[in-house]
């Protein structure tokens, strides 16, 4: 993983005493922070944990030689140094004069989404979760160079206050091609996302931290109409977000409803609920918690409507162990009925086949002893994943027989005729997908396989 922080361009900025200091620190690789507070000591704080620089106390002409060496403050008090990532936001007293300055190290981490990229794959819009400083803006910039350079696609960034593209007129090499949209004022910044789709026609547009009403509505705008949407929020989950008031129209907005006694006996829940009012503006959810652990959504609709029900949703565990190697693991309840959960796949039987039309069944017991596993359009690395996860041995196969089971896309097998035709005459099970998300094909194989 290439990185580069361009720190030495922060550091000459600094009073003499902290750059002699910073530039002969072990650790400086590590900054994530710089805190100058007056009348305290300066301190540094790295990835575990934080140390003093100095023993001498901020004065006011340190202060004061640091803020005329960086660029203006804008309104949300956030300034930036030319041809950086690095931001420096200042904190203010009742008469507005700035008394304090925390400096955040801004990084390029060329490499940092390779165990994503197959998400990148589905053009869906992707809503990314976490705690400030866990690394959702450097995540978004290499998306958008990743989109705009390996893609070819025409991105548009709304960099609000300059940290994801740089503070200057001309953007960070980090982002690639991707054009910049700055915002003069936080609070336009819901209508310069509107403006980037009306005047300039993106296929990407990329935010981030949405965190006002009005931006929360201009997002479901951008994905209504048809383009690809990536952005942050602040919050640790998707759970987070339903209790966020100002949030919720991202995950289609939460509303009570009341419950006949006949529907409440059936749900086995109180006659007041609470449920999803529309379809969510993203597709995807990433919760970054740490730095290489994160946990993807691949069906925001589903996991929303899970957690209302108060049950837990499939959540796919991505954990990076190297640059090249990721391993991927599933959380649920391991009290569900995994067959409950495959509403969106169309199982077909032939030896259930009648008057020439396919049936729809979410309970069928399957009790194959060894099978093979032919794939039609679904990629094997899906599967593989998934047989590595539980310790089974995979058994793909390129010829069908009556020990196969045929796992599918929709779209492709009613295209394959002759694969239908041998299908039905031997009578072999097919099972077909909407789609060849991770989560789909987890839950389909979780039926036939039976590990519960």
């Amino acid at each position: 993983m290439f990185i580069d922080t361009d720190l030495e361009k922060l550091i000459e900025n600094l009073p003499f005493f902290l750059r002699e200091k910073l530039n002969k620190h072990p650790k400086k690789e590590l900054l994530v922070e710089i805190i100058i507070d007056l009348g305290r000591r300066p301190e540094a704080r790295f990835v575990k944990n934080s140390e003093y620089l100095s023993q001498k106390l901020i004065s006011w002409q340190d202060l004061d030689f640091i803020i005329k060496r960086i660029g203006n403050f804008s309104g949300d008090n956030r300034a930036g140094i030319e041809q950086t990532l690095h931001r420096i936001s200042c904190i203010r007293n009742q008469q507005f004069i700035i008394h304090g300055l925390t400096c955040r190290i801004g990084r390029t981490l060329l490499g940092t989404i390779n165990g994503i990229r197959d998400i990148l794959e589905f053009n869906k819009s992707l809503l990314i979760l976490g705690k400030p400083g866990v690394g959702k803006t450097t995540t978004i910039r290499e998306i958008s160079r990743v989109l705009s350079e390996e893609k070819n696609k025409r991105v548009i960034i709304i960099d609000t206050s300059n940290e994801i593209a740089g503070d200057s007129d001309i953007p960070h090499v980090s982002v690639g091609k991707a054009r910049i949209m700055q915002v003069s004022k936080s609070e336009l910044q819901h209508q310069v996302m509107i403006e980037a789709i009306e005047n300039h026609m993106p296929e990407v547009i990329i935010i981030d931290e949405i965190g006002t009403e009005l931006e929360a509505l201009a997002a479901r705008t951008i994905c209504e109409r048809g383009v690809q949407l990536i952005g942050t929020a602040h919050g640790n989950s998707l759970e987070s977000l339903i209790k966020n008031p100002l949030l919720t129209d991202l995950i289609g907005g939460i509303q009570y409803v009341t419950l006949s006694d006949e529907e409440a006996r059936r749900r086995s829940t109180q006659k007041s609920i609470l449920e999803r009012k529309a379809y969510p503006a993203f597709h995807l959810a990433i919760e970054i918690n740490e730095q290489n652990n994160w946990n993807v959504h691949s069906n925001i609709e589903q996991s929303i409507d899970f957690i209302l029900q108060n049950q837990t949703p499939i959540i796919q565990t991505r954990q990076f162990l190297s640059l090249t190697k990721t391993k991927i693991s599933y959380k649920y309840d391991q009290n569900s009925d995994f067959s409950s959960l495959i509403n969106s796949s169309i199982y077909i039987n032939w030896k259930d086949f009648q008057n020439n039309k396919f049936i729809q069944n979410n309970a069928i017991e399957i009790k194959f002893q060894k099978f093979k596993i032919y794939l039609n359009s679904i990629p094997i690395y899906l599967i593989q994943s998934i047989f590595i996860k539980f310790g089974i041995k995979l058994n793909l196969t390129t010829e069908i027989d009556d020990e196969t089971v045929i796992i599918g896309l929709k779209s492709q097998i009613f295209k394959n005729k002759k694969l239908l035709k041998i299908a039905k005459y031997n009578r072999i099970p097919i099972f077909i997908l909407k789609n060849s998300t991770i989560s789909e094909v987890v839950q389909i194989l979780f039926h036939i396989l039976k590990l519960k």
